[in-house]
């Protein structure tokens, strides 16, 4: 029997690849803080929905209590807890919104692994984290929060990853492109919430829409993400890092130098 800490299991990605390892035959410790949802998953042959949140370290040394009395050692930790807000970096809640995705995005994953190396490390077990495209890619204007912790949490792949080598424990970054997910969803009523806010970028934020509507419209199958984790999962030598559908525009663009993608942006959105 494989067993697996997976968190962010009930935004979406998560839960859909806690499925797949469960129907697999992985004993899947679910940690998440939707109710509703971790009661649906209670529901799965091998899933064991714990209520916890990320952030919070007395959730995750309660977590890890109920574990210990499953199993003493782990597999695999897989980090899927994500939180995404558009906002301006000058107006609003910007600070809030900023310190919320670091809380989670960047500071939410070194809890989990710190919390459960000890039972990784015994089980001869792999750290999975969850990336993003936009972790390496040139930042977008109004995305700046979520890019900021995902810049973060690429830089802490590679040192978590140099220094278990060490130890035996391998660290793989799933990076993903545009998916279509519960936080894709909300993205909508993030940009809509930006634009009734804001009073410096009302002309620029109309410009950006129909392209932000578009590649909502075209975001791909979370099939292709389940895939990539099932292979950072079960491949006995895995990739650092599995990049999944990631933007070949976007990727064009690193090409270019910045000044000359700044001149672009003024350009079309000024």
């Amino acid at each position: 029997m494989k067993y697996a800490v997976f968190t962010g299991v009930t935004g979406g990605l998560g839960g859909a690849c806690a499925r797949k390892m469960a129907k697999h035959g992985w004993t899947v410790f679910a940690l998440g803080r939707n109710k509703k949802e971790l009661e649906e998953l209670s529901k799965i042959k091998n899933m064991i929905p714990l209520s916890c949140d990320v952030v919070v370290q007395e959730d995750l040394d309660r977590a890890k209590e109920e574990i210990l009395k499953v199993t003493g050692k782990l597999d695999a930790v897989i980090n899927f807890a994500g939180y995404q807000k558009m906002c301006s970096m000058i107006e609003g809640d910007c600070v809030n919104l900023i310190e919320k995705s670091l809380q989670i995005n960047v500071m939410g994953m070194v809890k989990v692994n710190r919390t459960f190396i000890d039972m990784v490390i015994r089980g001869k077990g792999r750290i999975i984290n969850c990336g993003s495209e936009c972790g390496y890619l040139t930042p977008q204007p109004f995305n700046g929060p979520y890019t900021m912790s995902k810049y973060a949490v690429d830089a802490y792949c590679d040192s978590l990853r140099r220094e278990l080598m060490f130890v035996g424990v391998p660290v793989i970054q799933i990076v993903p492109g545009s998916f279509k997910t519960r936080m894709h969803d909300s993205a909508s009523a993030s940009f809509q919430a930006l634009y009734d806010g804001t009073e410096l970028y009302k002309d620029i934020l109309g410009k950006m829409k129909p392209i932000m509507e578009h590649e909502l419209k075209n975001a791909h199958d979370p099939k292709h993400l389940i895939k990539a984790t099932m292979k950072a999962l079960n491949k006995k030598h895995p990739k650092a890092r599995y990049r999944v559908k990631n933007s070949g525009m976007l990727r064009m663009l690193e090409i270019f130098p910045h000044q000359l993608l700044d001149w672009a942006y003024r350009v079309f959105l000024g």
